[in-house]
């Protein structure tokens, strides 16, 4: 599905940085122009993984430029292979020591998530540190 993206130009010291309207909150970065649409792919996979939503549709190019936030930069249409964003949540059970069960919750309480938001939140980290 084409959505559109929006970039804000890098230089030689900084990354283009890329904003998905459609998807609130997902934004990624790119050295190169050619390297934008799998950024997008992956930041929108991330975005997707696990939630429980309906994919937006895209939102027409027209109306966003109106939109005063997306002023100094570029639209690009980027086709976004919705057949690998898969939002439906999966249950999982998992052995924990009730001391670190209680730990999480009040975290999570504190931070304003649920503890599957913070067992997904802390796996992403992880994942995304192990190369």
């Amino acid at each position: 599905m084409i959505y559109p993206v929006y970039v804000h130009p890098g230089d030689a010291r900084h990354a283009h940085g890329v904003i998905v309207p459609d998807f609130p909150g997902c934004f990624s970065a790119a050295d190169e122009w050619d390297q934008i649409p799998a950024m997008v792919q992956e930041a929108v996979e991330v975005y997707c993984e696990g939630e429980d939503m309906d994919l937006p549709e895209p939102t027409p190019l027209d109306v966003l430029m109106q939109d005063e936030q997306y002023q100094d930069g570029v639209w690009l249409l980027v086709d976004i292979d919705t057949s690998r964003l898969d939002t439906r949540p999966t249950r999982v059970n998992v052995s924990l020591p009730r001391g670190l069960a209680a730990q999480m919750d009040r975290y999570a309480k504190a931070h304003g998530m649920t503890r599957s938001g913070l067992i997904r939140s802390a796996v992403n980290e992880v994942l995304a540190h192990s190369s």
